[in-house]
C-alpha cells in the first residue's frame, strides 16, 4: 500500500537503526503508551516480536526510504480494548521531524480501506491520551467519532494508569462517507493520490 509519498511494508531486521534513531526520542513513544528504545538491539528485538504480526507495517518514506514510523492494526483479541471478534483497533506513530504534515493521516486511511474492504471487520476503534490531542485530530481527520468514554489500558507499558479516551468507525458510516467532505475515499483520491497497482 502506497501513496505519493509514503509506503506501508513489513518490518525488516535492517530498520533497527532507523527505528531506534526516531523511537529512542522521549516524546513519542510515551504518547503512544510504550517506553522509549534504549539502544539498536531493543528496537531489533520490538521489530522480531512486537511488530512482527499480522496487520502492521513501517511507515516509509520514499524520498530517503527510511521507516519513519508505524501503524496498523490489532485483532480483538490483541486489542487494548474489549471489543467484538469482527472489531479492530488501529494504532500508529511518527517520528517527531514528521510531525504536522498529514503523514499519520495518509497511513491511517489506508489502513482503515484495508480493515473494511480487505479483512471484512464491522467496527475499528482507537483510543489516545487526552494529553496528545493531536492524535485524536488524526482519527478524526479519517471519520472517526468520539464515543464520549474514556477507560484505562492496563497492558500499556507507559501510561497505563491514564485514562484514554475512545474513538470508533463504523463501516457502514464509512462507507457513507462517499458523499461527505470527510469521506476517506475522497481525502485519499484528492490528497493523497492513493496509487493503485
Amino acid at each position: 500500500m502506497e501513496t505519493e509519498r509514503i509506503l506501508l511494508r513489513p518490518w525488516q531486521d535492517s530498520d533497527a537503526e532507523t527505528l531506534f534513531k526516531y523511537a529512542s526520542d522521549p516524546d513519542v513513544g510515551p504518547h503512544a503508551g510504550w517506553p522509549p528504545h534504549k539502544s539498536v538491539e531493543d528496537s531489533l528485538e520490538i521489530i522480531r516480536t512486537v511488530f512482527n504480526t499480522e496487520g502492521m507495517w513501517a511507515v516509509i518514506w520514499k524520498e530517503s526510504g527510511e521507516a519513519i514510523g508505524c501503524v496498523g492494526y490489532l485483532p480483538a483479541s490483541a486489542s487494548n480494548l474489549k471489543i467484538a471478534e469482527d472489531h479492530a483497533e488501529v494504532g500508529y506513530w511518527i517520528a517527531r521531524p514528521y510531525w504536522g504534515k498529514g503523514i499519520c493521516t495518509e497511513a491511517l486511511l489506508m489502513v482503515i480501506d484495508y480493515c473494511f474492504n480487505e479483512k471484512g471487520f464491522t467496527t475499528l476503534w482507537g483510543d489516545y491520551f487526552p494529553s496528545n490531542p493531536a492524535s485524536g485530530r488524526v482519527m478524526e481527520k479519517c471519520g472517526f467519532v468520539d464515543t464520549g468514554e474514556e477507560t484505562l489500558c492496563p497492558n500499556l507499558e507507559v501510561g497505563s494508569d491514564c485514562p484514554v479516551r475512545v474513538m470508533k468507525l463504523e463501516s457502514s458510516e464509512y462507507r457513507a462517507m462517499s458523499t461527505s467532505a470527510l469521506s476517506s475515499r475522497d481525502l485519499i483520491r484528492q490528497n493523497v493520490k492513493l496509487i493503485k497497482k
